[in-house]
């Protein structure tokens, strides 16, 4: 349409329907619009060029070194066979990278995650059977098609009713969970508590069975992980080594413990000894696989499932947030609904498990310069190539290393700072977060991660149901109110000027009634009553009813009832309503406009 409205001379477009060659083009602009916020790989794909190519195939690369171990030992923490991570780590890339909004987001199986799947599907198969793996890809599905409903629904604000304390809680006693299973491999010994207290009262009831082989490659090979994490970098940096490169090779840590232990293994022999390996890891591509059509399966699946997606999502777009904001970019917070769901979906089609935008390894393909999500493709292509040739590098790697890999990644999650900072700030935000640990700890994940929401959302209805209700009076010399008890301001006996600090809802009504009722019992040869509605920015059904009951006692005591400042869209509400017509008093624009005229 533009070619022929750009050359009249070959203009097909006949005298009556010129007018329409505008629209044709407007709606073919809309649509483009529409296909690019559905799949931003058209819009980041079309300015694609060779020194962004060469920049996200070196991302890869290293990324791809960090996530292979990484992908191995989430399997095995999700009690899942060693390949089914790098499987869950192949299509989740390719079609995040086609419908993700973040440029250096990472997607893939992630400890918290493996955890709550473990912790699911521990109650319908046992761990390493190949029932186990088929609810796993079962889980992984419903998981996606959560995710996808969710974006089609443009539900990404629900992701607000987590709070940070919540999460941060939650993943603080997570990491500390996932670090207390792990140690059970470390000793070689057989520990399965369903909760934290079970598990280390099991550990500590087998310490006199550890395996001492176990306990010293384990002990190596955490302790070196804990140095490259911590004593690395510096040290390459005084060797010369910059500062991106010396952080990206110190993350390659894992990696070099790997190839450390599992040499000694194969040269010492340690598998004779008891030390448990790995073992046979099949070579190909990731199977083709389909959930399991079982109904009941899948009702009681749906919750973890639900429970799953959301947690997945939150720390995805925590992430993706996070490292937009470094380069002055944006992440949509429902488009990444449908990614992290089309990953979930393509995990399971794959023989995965769920997966989610990582931590560790997006900060890692960020530092080490992906510019687009085409560095996902890449390193899909890596681990594909792993899968099909370095598989039986990995015959002789020691589990305990896997474990060690696992410990030393969750434990850096681990925020006990966070009590001592909300108890000296918040105390509600407090007893969120000691809830949320408490329980994650002693009753599992998913219960813990509902008692913290449901605690956060107690204590909030709490606090907005005791509205801070001040009486306010005028600044000299200005326009100004403030609360007569923290500042000299002048007031008028027969004018009560109040101001309340919160919307107004079913739970605060009450308050705000008795409140004004208290104050004006208090004052003699009272004429006005103004309420100040500056911090008000809705009022519900039941709020309206108490306002009309407040109007309707202050009108039989002689007192008039005033609105001041009320913001347009509450406006809009009470213009239709009976309020407004039968009001004793008037609205007034201004609190200042209100005093000036009834003083």
């Amino acid at each position: 349409a533009r070619a022929l409205m750009s050359r009249p001379k070959l203009c097909i477009f006949d005298e009556p329907s010129l007018g329409l060659a505008p629209k044709i083009v407007e709606e073919v602009e809309q649509t483009i619009a529409r296909i690019k916020a559905f799949m931003p790989i058209f819009e980041w794909g079309a300015a694609y060029d060779q020194p962004t190519f060469v920049r996200d195939l070196v991302a890869a690369a290293i990324v791809t070194i960090m996530l292979i171990p990484q992908s191995l030992a989430y399997a095995l923490l999700a009690g899942l066979p060693a390949e089914v991570g790098l499987y869950a780590s192949v299509a989740p890339l390719v079609l995040y990278a086609v419908f993700g909004t973040s440029r250096a987001l990472a997607v893939g199986p992630v400890a918290v995650v493996s955890l709550m799947t473990a912790s699911v599907i521990g109650e319908h198969a046992a761990a390493g059977t190949h029932a186990y793996w088929q609810i796993a890809i079962t889980l992984a599905f419903i998981s996606g098609i959560a995710l996808l409903v969710m974006g089609a629904l443009r539900l990404g604000f629900l992701a607000n009713f987590l709070s940070h304390p919540v999460i941060s809680g939650f993943i603080t006693a997570s990491g500390l969970l996932i670090a207390a299973s792990q140690v059970k491999t470390i000793m070689g010994v057989k520990a399965d508590g369903h909760n934290f207290v079970d598990l280390m009262t099991q550990l500590i009831a087998q310490v006199t069975n550890v395996h001492a082989l176990s306990i010293a490659v384990g002990v190596f090979a955490t302790l070196f992980l804990f140095w490259v994490r911590k004593g690395l970098k510096p040290l390459l940096k005084r060797a010369g080594l910059g500062e991106s490169a010396a952080d990206i090779v110190a993350k390659t840590g894992p990696v070099a413990a790997i190839a450390l232990t599992t040499a000694g293994t194969w040269l010492f022999d340690w598998q004779a000894q008891g030390l448990k390996i790995v073992g046979e890891v099949p070579q190909g591509l990731p199977p083709f696989s389909m959930p399991v059509w079982d109904m009941a399966l899948w009702q009681s699946l749906a919750v973890p499932a639900l429970l799953i997606s959301v947690v997945g999502f939150v720390e995805s777009v925590s992430v993706g947030q996070t490292l937009a904001a470094k380069r002055r970019q944006r992440i949509e917070p429902d488009q990444e609904l449908i990614a992290l769901g089309a990953s979930n979906v393509s995990s399971a089609m794959s023989g995965g498990f769920p997966v989610t935008g990582g931590f560790s390894r997006s900060v890692v393909n960020f530092d080490a310069g992906a510019q687009t999500p085409a560095a996902g493709v890449f390193t899909a292509g890596g681990i594909l190539l792993a899968s099909l040739l370095l598989t039986p590098a990995l015959y002789f790697l020691p589990k305990v290393t896997l474990a060690a890999t696992i410990i030393v990644a969750v434990l850096s999650l681990v925020d006990l700072g966070i009590l001592k900072r909300t108890w000296g700030y918040s105390k509600p935000d407090f007893i969120a977060v000691l809830t949320t640990i408490l329980v994650t700890l002693g009753a599992g994940v998913e219960i813990g991660l509902i008692c913290g929401v449901g605690v956060s959302l107690a204590l909030f209805l709490l606090r907005t149901s005791r509205p801070h209700i001040a009486e306010v009076g005028l600044v000299a010399g200005t326009e100004h109110f403030r609360n007569v008890k923290r500042h000299t301001v002048e007031v008028v006996d027969h004018i009560l000027s109040i101001r309340v600090d919160e919307s107004l809802y079913f739970a605060n009504a009450r308050a705000l009634e008795d409140s004004i009722n208290e104050a004006v019992a208090q004052r003699k040869g009272l004429s006005h009553v103004i309420l100040q509605c500056t911090a008000v920015n809705a009022i519900d059904a039941s709020a309206l009813e108490s306002l009309e009951a407040i109007d309707a006692r202050l009108k039989d005591a002689g007192i008039k009832f005033h609105l001041s400042e009320v913001k347009g869209p509450v406006m809009d509400k009470l213009a239709n309503t009976h309020f407004c017509h039968d009001l004793s008093g008037e609205i007034f624009l201004s609190h200042y406009q209100a005093y000036s005229r009834l003083r």
